[in-house]
């Protein structure tokens, strides 16, 4: 048997390995196997396979499924803010930290956050006629199939699964070869894990499965008083099938086809009849579906692709190539894999018309999910920070769409608590709750999550041209950021801004932390500040491109003088003792380097704000600052962290050092199946300690974006080609790359000293493309580049909707 999975061998044969996982044992997590399953998924609906033999699950997880919040109604505390700024010119810190959050809980303000809510388990239950061998499961990202294959004495068995973005239904085959087919088929609330709360009593009461006909019927009642549940239609070729207490038995098929749909917020009667109805109108088979499926998915996955020549001599399963990643340097095919995996994580969890993609994607098996809301002090934008580059722009809407349609509420928390017009975004939201449920300083008294969010509504105008949506969707949703800044900062005796209270996420300033680890590694001593460099630089990226944007769409013309007079108002960025960038711009408080967020970063990435040519010693400055985060502490990282890190290392021209960040993330906080978790669970000492290790899939994405960040730089005038490749990295091809008006493919052999690039412009394009210094352009299409006097590594590109050109750059010592 190969891994290419003979009974299904026609849908894998071609795949190339940097486009599949697989793995030799089944999800092996004890009491939490959920963690270590196969994902697919089709945006909205997610199935999580743990692939055994005996005794199958595929975790139901559906988007708009959530439980267990409470919307409490936020009082009116905005004379709070006079409070907390008294203390804070007092210097009486400490108790302005407290302040605000002491205020809600005195109104008996209480606000809890909803969790995403397992929908059930399908089991597909069998009785082995001899031990298991030649076991594989694997993952197909071109097709989002799970497959699972094994031979019990002379039979193979497989089965193969995938979420159809097409038809919106899980779809399940199983196949075998020298035996009949007998199994089980049940529908399941979701089992409890070894710990934390299991499924809750009063939906356990409601639960209920019928089986007839050869369809399961599963539903049970969520704290809404709505109905959500699945039905699943069986058929079998050859054999019988019987039903029995909610349970379909099958025996003697020779295959069995299952197709299953779900809802989430409905009355089980009505909603089982409709989805029945919609299954028995369903006549096509396994292959078809999967064909109708793959004409969605698969554009969207193979629509960039990155090759590192990793492949050869790559070893043939994700277990394999842990333990050559645990023996030092990152091999360039996990790079790879890990690159494909993640976007294929994105386009499998997130859809055009569902919400934005979390933290557990679709795949999440707690019941209570430690940080299952979406967090936007880092993580959510993470999350979204390789989509333009990467080509997916058009899932980006499910963000927008997410946060625009909760305005009304970040209003009224603008007013409420601070009486401020304009727009409070607590860094914390779900679905159902978009007003502050973290009541704790660290999150009350951040107000940079409006400003860090209006940057991904520009970058979708940017890389779309779309001027309809700049006119009525991102500008509006920027001036509201911006009003929100104009109320809440205040001028300072120098004519620069103050902004107190401030919150540089999730750090306390060191002269605050009375004994080195006191307080945990997870704990936020006295994160109350002011002036953080965050505030600063979102409020300086917010406006110049609030002003950019205006002045395309010709809006607003006459705030516009009153936004460059508040750029002028932003103090300078200031360098302490160590050379190192300061976090908090003010004297009181001093760097702790010893911690795992590193936003105040932000001008340099993701911002475009500083660069070595726009003021080389500032630049140090910044990249100093992230020295120190990784010098004096890599047991306080986690693994988003580590994927921030490669990425600031990329903008700051250190490709191996960016290299080295993913290679730790792999060797502490990486899962079998790839799942990136928070932290090491082992004790390893490279990331933080911490009682639990939960599934985050922010690094995943992060990981993606670094990858991207090492090929190519992208601003709307420059374009930078390997402006950070690794030195491991000698040769390799990038395809389906986005600039902002077009896209770009390109291939590089250093060792032989020689780069390709094509250019295909969707819009007119005015651009400076660069490569690195060692590289000069030789070729080009001259009528379509400016002239340049010298051969140098950079040339100014322009060229006309629908366009290509084609460029060629060699070393001196290359010969060509």
């Amino acid at each position: 048997m190969t891994v290419d999975h003979n009974l299904f061998g026609a849908n894998a044969a071609q795949v190339p390995q940097r486009h599949k996982l697989v793995l030799k044992k089944p999800a092996s997590w004890w009491g939490s196997p959920w963690r270590e399953a196969l994902p697919t998924g089709n945006g909205l609906l997610g199935a999580a396979v743990y692939g055994a033999v005996g005794q199958e699950t595929v975790l139901l997880h559906h988007a708009r499924l959530w439980t267990g919040g409470k919307k409490g109604e936020l009082p009116d505390v905005s004379d709070s803010l006079a409070g907390i700024r008294q203390l804070l010119e007092e210097k009486n810190y400490r108790e302005a930290n407290g302040y605000l959050a002491g205020r809600l809980e005195a109104h008996g303000y209480e606000s809890l956050r909803e969790t995403p809510l397992p929908l059930a388990d399908l089991k597909l239950i069998r009785t082995a006629s001899a031990g298991f061998k030649h076991y594989r499961r694997a993952l197909n990202m071109e097709s989002g199939e799970v497959t699972v294959e094994w031979r019990e004495g002379d039979a193979q068995f497989a089965r193969a699964l995938f979420v159809s973005r097409q038809d919106d239904c899980l779809v399940c085959e199983l196949r075998a070869e020298g035996r009949a087919i007998d199994v089980q088929l049940q529908l399941t609330p979701h089992e409890k894990g070894a710990s934390g709360p299991g499924f809750p009593p009063a939906m356990d009461a409601t639960a209920e499965a019928q089986a007839a006909a050869g369809y399961i019927r599963y539903a049970a009642q969520n704290d809404d008083d709505c109905d959500f549940g699945a039905v699943l239609r069986a058929i079998p070729q050859g054999g019988e099938m019987e039903h029995r207490q909610g349970i379909i038995s099958v025996c003697g098929a020779e295959s069995v086809l299952i197709v299953l749909r779900v809802f989430t917020h409905g009355e089980r009667i009505r909603e089982w009849e409709r989805l029945e109805a919609e299954l028995a109108r369903m006549a096509w088979s396994y292959d078809e579906l999967l064909a109708r499926h793959r004409a969605l998915h698969s554009p969207l996955f193979l629509g960039a692709d990155i090759r590192l020549h990793g492949e050869e001599g790559m070893p043939a399963s994700n277990e394999e190539m842990l333990l050559e990643a645990y023996e030092g340097e990152l091999p360039s095919g996990m790079a790879e894999t890990l690159w494909a995996y993640g976007r294929y994580l994105f386009i499998s969890g997130t859809h055009e018309e569902g919400l934005p993609f979390g933290l557990y994607g679709l795949w999440c098996g707690d019941y209570k999910a430690v940080w299952s809301h979406y967090m936007a002090n880092e993580n959510v934008q993470m999350m979204y920070w390789h989509a333009a580059v990467g080509g997916l722009t058009s899932l980006v809407p499910a963000l927008l769409q997410y946060y625009e349609e909760r305005m009304e509420q970040f209003r009224d928390n603008a007013r409420k608590l601070y009486n401020c017009r304009g727009i409070f975004i607590p860094a914390g939201t779900t679905p159902g709750n978009a007003a502050p449920f973290q009541i704790v300083p660290v999150i009350l008294h951040w107000t940079g999550a409006a400003g860090w969010l209006a940057r991904h509504f520009y970058e979708y105008y940017q890389f779309t041209g779309d001027m309809d949506f700049l006119r009525k969707r991102a500008l509006p949703f920027m001036r509201e950021a911006t009003v929100f800044y104009e109320d809440f900062l205040v001028l300072g005796p120098d004519g620069k801004y103050i902004s107190y209270p401030s919150v540089s996420p999730e750090n306390t300033p060191q002269n605050f932390i009375a004994e080195e680890g006191r307080f945990g590694q997870m704990a936020h001593a006295m994160p109350t500040a002011v002036n953080a460099l965050l505030d600063f630089a979102i409020l300086k990226e917010l406006l110049t491109q609030l002003i950019e944007g205006s002045l395309a769409a010709g809006e607003d013309v006459a705030d516009i003088a009153k936004w460059r007079e508040m750029l002028t108002r932003i103090p300078v960025y200031e360098i302490n003792a160590d050379g190192a960038v300061k976090e908090w711009l003010h004297p009181d408080f001093t760097d702790r380097y010893r911690h795992r967020h590193i936003s105040h970063i932000y001008p340099v990435f993701p911002a475009h704000e500083v660069t070595k040519a726009s003021d080389p010693g500032l630049f140090r400055a910044f990249a100093g600052a992230v020295t120190q985060r990784l010098v004096t502490g890599i047991g306080d990282q986690t693994a988003w962290s580590f994927a921030h890190l490669a990425n600031i290392y990329a903008r700051l021209g250190d490709g191996d050092q960016a290299l080295e960040c993913l290679a730790l993330l792999a060797r502490s906080c990486l899962l079998p199946n790839y799942y990136t978790l928070h932290n090491d669970w082992r004790g390893m000492g490279i990331s933080l300690s911490y009682g639990r290790a939960p599934v985050q899939m922010d690094a995943n994405l992060g990981w993606v974006s670094a990858v991207q960040e090492l090929l190519l730089y992208v601003t709307p005038d420059h374009v930078k080609v390997l402006p950070a490749v690794p030195k491991a990295w000698k040769k390799g091809v990038a395809e389906g790359l986005r600039f902002c008006s077009g896209s770009i493919a390109f291939s590089w052999d250093l060792e032989l000293g020689w780069l390709e690039a094509e250019l295909k412009a969707d819009r007119p394009t005015d651009l400076l493309l660069t490569v690195p210094p060692a590289l000069q352009w030789l070729t080009t299409e001259e009528s379509a580049i400016a002239a340049a006097a010298d051969r140098t590594n950079e040339r100014r590109i322009r060229l006309g909707a629908g366009e290509r050109l084609k460029l060629y750059a060699s070393s001196e010592t290359s010969g060509q």
